[in-house]
């Protein structure tokens, strides 16, 4: 049997092998470390638009280079973003095609971009997501937490009490897989607030250097993650840090309890109905609803009927 070996398509280098670009703002996700993880697409937009909004035009220069984009950059980021967006309406007012790109990234999360991109759809221009490289959802996929519910919440607040309102505040809304993106300087300060709200035994995952040479993924209880950060000299790199938020009255509860008791000390210190309060410990539990209430009623039948009394 003959087999045909294909070589890879090569990259256009013009417009004139591919669809001639629409006018409108490109928001062209680029890679967070390694720079094959930029799609063909992002690439030819790159090339054919007619300028590239970079949130540091130096960072971005060198992606270009190692793909050979010439095409023009104008700097926008936080500082200038407001001032920077009315002079690209204008463009893209009058037919140019703009592209945006970060650091690092998708746009606009966790990085400039969203003013211009509600500036833009006010002014009725096109907008266009090219989608590619996000490190939350990196750090997600390879977590081994759930990815059926989970809340992004980008950069915690930098003050040690303003952090910790907002993490208590977390540890009260439904269970989900919660993404926080986390400085190597505050990194121990953050997982111990996580500790002394959810407890030690709470589950974490710390994704480092995603997709860098020294990529790698600390996962365990918090105070297993805390105490190997901990011993090292010093911690380096960017770090997504990833929470299985359980309630603590659930993580901290006595698993030696009968499933009715764990409901009602939920719907006690939760103030949930039953109902709530059951969908929430499957979810807490890795159960389904249906099995949960199914293990719950087989409970209630094991305990016995009230004496009745004889003179009724």
């Amino acid at each position: 049997m003959s087999s045909t070996h294909l070589e890879p398509e090569p990259i256009p280098e013009s417009g004139h092998q591919a669809a001639e670009l629409a006018p409108g703002l490109y928001l062209v996700a680029t890679p967070i470390g390694n720079l094959e993880d930029i799609t063909l697409r992002a690439i030819r937009v790159l090339r054919q638009v007619d300028r590239i909004a970079c949130e540091d035009t130096r960072q971005t220069q060198k992606l270009l280079n190692h793909y050979g984009v010439q095409t023009p950059t104008v700097s926008l980021h936080q500082h200038n973003e407001r001032e920077r967006s009315t002079e690209l309406i204008e463009q893209l007012k009058a037919g140019r095609r703009i592209a945006l790109v970060s650091d690092a990234g998708t746009p606009g999360i966790s990085d400039p971009g969203n003013w211009l991109v509600q500036q833009a759809i006010a002014a009725g221009a096109p907008v266009y997501p090219i989608p590619g490289a996000n490190a939350a959802i990196s750090a997600l996929i390879a977590s081994g937490l759930s990815t059926t519910e989970f809340h992004f919440l980008g950069f915690l607040p930098e003050k040690a009490g303003t952090r910790r309102t907002a993490l208590e505040a977390l540890s009260q809304t439904n269970p989900v897989t919660l993404i926080f993106y986390e400085a190597p300087h505050r990194i121990l300060e953050t997982l111990a607030d996580l500790e002394s709200i959810w407890g030690p035994t709470l589950r974490v995952v710390a994704a480092r250097e995603l997709t860098k040479l020294h990529e790698e993924f600390l996962r365990g209880t918090v105070a297993e993650v805390k105490s190997a950060l901990a011993s090292r000299d010093r911690i380096r790199g960017e770090i997504t840090l990833l929470v299985e938020a359980v309630h603590p009255a659930i993580s901290e509860s006595n698993p030696s309890l009968s499933l009715p008791a764990r409901l009602k000390q939920l719907q006690s210190t939760q103030g949930l109905s039953e109902k709530d309060a059951l969908k929430r410990l499957a979810r807490d539990l890795g159960q389904s609803k249906s099995d949960l209430y199914r293990e719950l009623q087989r409970e209630r039948a094991k305990k016995p009927a009230p004496a009745r009394n004889p003179a009724d």
